[in-house]
């Protein structure tokens, strides 16, 4: 039975016949249907920033991106977006029973519906934003699973309140996913012989084999299906996005994409294997350096990636995504496929008895079980591009700091708005969302952001992940905390930092709390260690002035960064759980201890440190590491207890404001420069 029309060819959308004669017009010849594809794939992105996509439809409209033409096509893209982005959760028990009548007819008793897509990344396009749509939930992390007389879904401590304001509760039972996981959960819900769908592309291979052991002891079967059946009942379901994937020039990255395919090509041919599968675009796109801007916050283009022991490259990404540019940056040694044909390339590997390395945890199933009932040899292993990328090289370095100079330029302009508007008590979360937007926007090089910003007031700052709503949004109050936790992507650094602000006078609770983090925050800063020392072994650094008191954090330390890349990125981490990844010169994490009283304040104070050699090591001693204190922006001095400080705090609190005032201070304006200085006085 044939589904229904796409949503994006409905002539009520646009007007595509005075689309097409926009085209003639404006001498393009490329037939109107094509450009309804692109301009639906476009649409189906993130907001541009720039005209830069219009050179995907033709570079004659990129010519003339004022014109006429190019804003008839803007306009289109407006429309569309605005119906293919549309998550609303709609009629949420009818779209479960389609779901149900769909499993029903192709023999199944349940599916899985994770918050994820083919590629196991942290940021997915709307066209997989699948538990959304089915259910209305919107959190990053999450699972369904939809029975024939019962449904549940799994979110982890983040988001227990907001399931239950997002999701139909008369249809699916809320349960912690940590708690009780779905594969704990699944035996007692499933009978025997009953078959549970599963789609190979949404999950690891290592993920899909605890599911077949949760079946398994139901005496159920785990059924990898063909094609999802969410799609098949999502009438108006996104296609996949399509924006432009440009070259990242050296000045930027450092270091030519050959240079790093021949490294670990050799890498392959030391390890006796003859590829490796990568599935995380940004790998793929630090290996050849190319970034792209197809889900949020996150500069990259969805791709596939075979590198082989000869260093040549076979890239699975749809070509229509290829400015003119690419191909000549590219060269020869990289083949671009769509992504259909890399079931082909798999098969080629399998047959020739290649050895293939896998990284079992996030390689998606389909891949894995493609190579072996191929009769290709896995060979389990890391991503290799993971340490290498997160090793920055001296030109990224140089690129890191210029952004954040440029960065914290923009944070003060804002932390100076604050203080004059935040205690007149006519400033909001949203609001101060969008100011800070506004004046980030104006930076060099700024490509977007690196993470949906965290504006809380007063009680929503305690919590952890909080999204500003209509819903939520509190104004900043006298007497209160604000947290403002936020970062952009530049063409040479991504940033992320966070700020705790006194509105008005605080407490002297808060001042205590602020000021034992502020002190970890130190302790973690000024920390020189051996090399070999992981992130996990210095974690405590920053927990024990709070911890001499009773008091923690839930969350990690730090987490690693990319370069234009994730703001979010392996394999380094400073946390609690063991890590066996260590501390290495050029990687980037950040520092961020915090307190959360709930129902009252919430505290973070975040920098980016970049990790390097320390010259302090004593003769004969061991070699030693140190960081150095990327981000440039002023520590509220109004919630620092003085009396709580060594004088060794004190004095780096002081060097640092020096510092920030000295680099700050010429790229602001007068108003700002003269609240900078009094934000940065010694304390």
């Amino acid at each position: 039975m044939e589904g229904p029309a796409p949503l994006w060819t409905k002539d009520d959308l646009v007007d595509w016949p005075a689309l097409a004669r926009a085209l003639t017009e404006a001498g393009v010849r490329r037939p109107v249907d094509e450009v309804r594809a692109l301009l639906a794939g476009i649409a189906a992105g993130p907001e541009p920033i720039g005209r830069g996509w219009l050179e995907l439809i033709d570079p004659l409209l990129l010519a003339e991106a004022d014109g006429a033409a190019a804003r008839a096509h803007d306009d289109a893209r407006r429309a569309l977006a605005a119906r293919l982005l549309d998550r609303g959760a709609g009629d949420g028990p009818a779209r479960v029973a389609a779901l149900r009548a769909a499993l029903q007819a192709r023999g199944l008793a349940g599916s899985v519906v994770p918050r994820g897509d083919e590629h196991q990344g942290e940021y997915v396009p709307a066209r997989a934003e699948r538990l959304a749509w089915l259910t209305g939930f919107t959190g990053s992390a999450g699972v369904a699973v939809v029975l024939a007389n019962q449904a549940a879904i799994f979110v982890d401590g983040r988001y227990t309140l907001q399931v239950r304001q997002q999701v139909d509760t008369g249809v699916y039972t809320p349960l912690h996913l940590i708690e009780t996981p779905p594969t704990r959960w699944i035996p007692g819900a499933l009978a025997a012989g009953d078959r549970l769908g599963l789609d190979p592309w949404l999950h690891g291979a290592a993920e899909i084999d605890r599911w077949k052991a949760a079946c398994a002891e139901a005496r159920a079967e785990l059924v990898l299906v063909e094609t999802n059946p969410v799609d098949a009942v999502w009438a108006d379901q996104p296609p996949p996005p399509i924006t432009p994937a440009v070259p990242h020039p050296l000045q930027f990255s450092g270091r030519s994409s050959q240079d790093k395919r021949v490294a670990l090509a050799d890498e392959l041919k030391q390890a006796g294997q003859q590829a490796v599968v990568l599935s995380a675009p940004d790998s793929i796109a630090w290996l050849l350096n190319i970034r792209g801007a197809d889900v949020p916050n996150t500069p990259f283009a969805l791709s596939f990636a075979i590198l082989h022991d000869d260093a040549h490259v076979e890239l699975f990404m749809d070509p229509r995504k290829a400015v003119p540019s690419l191909s000549a940056h590219l060269g020869n040694a990289v083949a671009v496929a769509p992504p259909d044909r890399m079931g082909a390339a798999l098969d080629q590997l399998a047959k020739a008895g290649a050895t293939v390395r896998i990284d079992a945890q996030s390689l998606s199933g389909w891949i894995a079980n493609r190579l072996t009932r191929g009769g290709a040899r896995l060979a389990p292993g890391g991503d290799p591009c993971a340490l290498p990328k997160a090793c920055k090289n001296a030109v990224e370095l140089d690129g890191i700091r210029a952004a954040h100079r440029r960065d914290g330029a923009a944070l003060s302009r804002f932390l100076a708005w604050i203080a004059e508007e935040g205690p007149k008590g006519t400033v909001d979360e949203l609001g101060a969302i969008a100011r800070l937007a506004a004046i980030r926007a104006e930076g060099g090089f700024f490509r977007g952001y690196s993470f949906d910003t965290i504006s809380g007031a007063g009680p929503n700052g305690a919590i952890v992940h909080y999204r500003a709503s209509e819903a939520t949004n509190r104004r900043l109050e006298p007497g209160s905390i604000y947290l403002v936790d936020s970062g952009g992507q530049y063409l040479d650094g991504t940033t992320d930092v966070t700020r705790s602000i006194a509105i008005g006078t605080p407490t002297d609770e808060m001042r205590d709390r602020f000021t034992r983090v502020l002190k970890g925050h130190i302790a973690l800063a000024t920390a020189r260690f051996p090399v070999g020392t992981t992130g996990s072994q210095l974690d405590a650094l920053a927990r024990l002035p709070l911890w001499s008191v009773g008091l923690d954090y839930d969350h990690g330390t730090g987490h690693g960064v990319g370069s234009y890349l994730s703001v979010h990125e392996g394999p380094q981490r400073i946390s609690k759980a063991p890590n066996t990844v260590a501390l290495a010169p050029g990687m980037i994490v950040s520092n961020e201890p915090g307190f959360y009283k709930e129902g009252a304040f919430g505290i973070r104070i975040e920098n980016l440190v970049a990790v390097r050699d320390s010259a302090h090591a004593v003769e004969g001693g061991r070699p030693m590491l140190e960081f150095e204190t990327l981000t440039l922006a002023p520590i509220d001095r109004n919630l620092v207890a003085v009396g709580l400080l060594t004088d060794a705090e004190r004095d780096w609190l002081n060097a640092y404001h020096r510092r920030v005032l000295t680099v700050i201070g010429p790229q602001v304006d007068a108003a700002t420069r003269a609240w900078l200085e009094a934000a940065t006085a010694p304390v």
